[in-house]
Parts: C-alpha cells; sequence; structure tokens
C-alpha cells in the first residue's frame, strides 16, 4: 500500500486500534502489554476514564478561542501547575521541544537585559531536547543533528554528571548565561546522576548568576515517583518545561519560571495560536487531579523497585548486563551489546518495548500498571534478553 506520510519513522509493523490502561490491542484483536506509554506520555494508561469524561465534555462546550482572550482552565492549570511545582508562572504551548524554546528565549532575553549579547548555555553530553532547530541544536546528541547545518550558535555541550566539566565551561566563557539539563537522560540511554548533581549545579548556578533550566519532558508528572523529578532533591530551577504526560497523550506542552525567570517574557515576546487551549488545559487538569487524588505517583517508587529487583533476580549471572538502573518507573537495561532487534522480538511477544543508545533497553510503563502486569513484563523480558545474549 503506498503512503504519502514523509518517512520520518522506522516504525514497528503494527497499527493500534484502542486502548485501556496498560493495555493495546491492534487492528487483528492481537493484545500487547505497553510498557513504554507512549514514550512516556500515557502515565494514566490508554482511555481513562477521568480523561475521557473531561475531553467529552470539553469537545462539546468549547474547545479553542486563542490566546487573545483569557483561557478560563489555562488559568486554573497554571494554578495547579505552580501548587505542585513550587514555580510562579507558565507559559502554554504544544509539545515539549516548544517548552524549550521558551526556555532557550528565557535564558537569551535574561542576557540580553545584563548586556551579554552572545549568549552561552551549557547542555550535557548525549542530551536531547527536540527537533525543532533551537532545541536540536541545544540537544548534545551528533547523530540527530546530522544534516541540518548551520545550527544555532550559543550552546556549549559538557558531559553529564561531571560538576568540574561544567565549572571548566563556566571559566572559559563570561557569556555563559543558563544551564540546561535532563534530571535522567531518558533518550541519551536513562542516565542517572549522582544524588547530588542537581544540588550542585543549584549551588553553581547561584554562585555564578545563571538561570537553572531542568527538561522534564520525560521525567515529570509523576514518572520518578515524585510530581517532579527535581523534588528528589529539594530544590527549585528557574525554569522548568513539560510535556509528554501532562495531557496523558493530549498535546500541551509547559514551560514554568521561578523568581527572576518568570517575569522575562512579556507580551509581544513569545506566543502560540494553540497553546493552552480550552481543550488540552481540560485533558491536563484531570491528569493532575487524577494524580492528586490517588497514590499513582508515590506506587511508582514500588513498581519500579519490583520490576529491577525481578529482572535483576531473573538476570542474574548473565555477563551482557551492564546495569540495571531506575528511578520510579523510568528504567534502563544497559547491555554490552547493540540489542535494537528486541523491540520487534518484544512486540512479537505482545511486549512493547524501546531501546535507546543502541544498546539500553528502555521502560517506561504507565502508572497504572499493576503486579500481574508487572510479573508478565518482566518473564516475558528476561527471557527475550536471555535469547538474546546467551
Amino acid at each position: 500500500m503506498t503512503s504519502h506520510i514523509m518517512p520520518t519513522y522506522a516504525r514497528q509493523a503494527v497499527t493500534f486500534d484502542r486502548g485501556e490502561g496498560a493495555w493495546l490491542w491492534d487492528s487483528n484483536g492481537k493484545q500487547y502489554l505497553d510498557a513504554l506509554a507512549g514514550i512516556a506520555v500515557c502515565n494514566l494508561g490508554h482511555a481513562h476514564p477521568s480523561v475521557s469524561r473531561a475531553l467529552c465534555h470539553q469537545s462539546q462546550t468549547l474547545i479553542h478561542t486563542s490566546n487573545l482572550y483569557g483561557v478560563k482552565l489555562q488559568a486554573e492549570l497554571a494554578d495547579h501547575l505552580c501548587r505542585l511545582s513550587g514555580m510562579d508562572n507558565v507559559f502554554f504551548c504544544n509539545s515539549g521541544a516548544e517548552a524549550n524554546e521558551a526556555a532557550i528565549k528565557i535564558a537569551r532575553k535574561y542576557a540580553h537585559q545584563q548586556g551579554i549579547e552572545a549568549p552561552v548555555i551549557i547542555t550535557l553530553e548525549k542530551s536531547f531536547h527536540g527537533r525543532t532547530m533551537g532545541s536540536l541544536s541545544a540537544t548534545g546528541n551528533s547523530k540527530v543533528k546530522q544534516g541540518f547545518a548551520p545550527l544555532l550558535p550559543g550552546f556549549v555541550h559538557v558531559p553529564y554528571n561531571d560538576i568540574e566539566a561544567i565549572l571548566a565551561a563556566i571559566r572559559l566563557d563570561k557569556n555563559i548565561v543558563a544551564i540546561l539539563v535532563e534530571p535522567i537522560q531518558g533518550e541519551g540511554g536513562v542516565n542517572i546522576p549522582a544524588a547530588d548533581y542537581l544540588n550542585q549545579i543549584r549551588a553553581i548556578c547561584d554562585r555564578h548568576g545563571l538561570l537553572m533550566m531542568l527538561d522534564e519532558i520525560q521525567t515529570g508528572i509523576g514518572r520518578t515517583g515524585r510530581f517532579l523529578a527535581y523534588q528528589h532533591n529539594d530544590i527549585l530551577p528557574d525554569v522548568c518545561t513539560l510535556a509528554k504526560a501532562l495531557g496523558n497523550g493530549v498535546p500541551i506542552g509547559a514551560c514554568m519560571a521561578r523568581g527572576k525567570a518568570a517575569g522575562i517574557l512579556t507580551a509581544g515576546n513569545h506566543g502560540s495560536t494553540f497553546g493552552g487551549s480550552p481543550l488540552a488545559c481540560s485533558a491536563a487538569l484531570a491528569v493532575l487531579e487524577t494524580l492528586s487524588s490517588t497514590d499513582l505517583i508515590a506506587d511508582a517508587v514500588r513498581k519500579g523497585k519490583r520490576i529491577c529487583d525481578v529482572l535483576s533476580q531473573l538476570l542474574e549471572g548473565h555477563p551482557h548486563i551492564v546495569s540495571i538502573r531506575h528511578l520510579g518507573l523510568m528504567i534502563g537495561i544497559e547491555l554490552d551489546t547493540p540489542c535494537t532487534e528486541l523491540v520487534g522480538k518484544a512486540l512479537a511477544k505482545g511486549l512493547l518495548i524501546n531501546v535507546t543508545a543502541d544498546s539500553t533497553i528502555r521502560l517506561l510503563p504507565p502508572l497504572v500498571i499493576d503486579d500481574a502486569q508487572i510479573e508478565l513484563l518482566t518473564d516475558t523480558l528476561s527471557v527475550l534478553i536471555k535469547e538474546h545474549i546467551h
């Protein structure tokens, strides 16, 4: 069958018709356990009743008016996010890349207010911040940048989890104005830094007058066992970006700011036609209200530990396992050999997984995954890994 879709994705040979919780069904009626949650998007699982009700109601009431006017649900969502995050205000957009674009613009305008005409943002090697030209330039992965030069200037990449490298970059360049970092690198291989890494970055930013900007697009909305990953460290960034799970599948992004960063963007500096629409905000409010009224975020700690403990037991003694690492339900199983073919093999067994950085199996199951589904996940995956590295 001829497709008129641009070939920008190496898609798996399956099409899904419906979902419920952690399950998906393809067009042939085959059932799959979704251990990827739409790449950390459907934290509440598929077709969650609260989100469905909110969308149905809002679609019959008001879908869009634009940001030329007040949007009541947008104001409610901003209030809710600031209560949960400790931030001061929010700009709404439609994706993680757009949220990061807003963060980059905040950093650049902040610099210009201080007379810095060629500002530089520190980002990390192996990072991923999006595919727009600004977020792509910030990304520390040369593979995804190939063919798109010239990229935007104003970024310097240093190794992840290396405080000395950050300090060295600051000593070398007086134009550095911000540090943009993922609390855990998702696309880079589920890389988890030292426990005090973010605390040290916060201290560096305070000492040098820099903006601390956290990309929580994959780690946020309960994924790691706290509403936001930086809350494990008892700190507050100056800027924090969100998307993915905020709408549980409905496109919405958010750039949150605090303190000196909160008043930088003013009328005419930035905008979005669709950002913060009543429809998207209704979905996000349903997500936040569901998380606030349940134990799903706290349970992510237990569930993530359970998955990793069982996999460690089942895979004990296999020399090709480099490490099994996690924070909450953000899990990486790193092998010492490429394993991208496991995605297709898992699909054939009715399991959806992902491999990132060529050799790390990434699991991002929905927060609603139950113990029986965890058992199915660990049993199926351990057998596939054993067969692959036998």
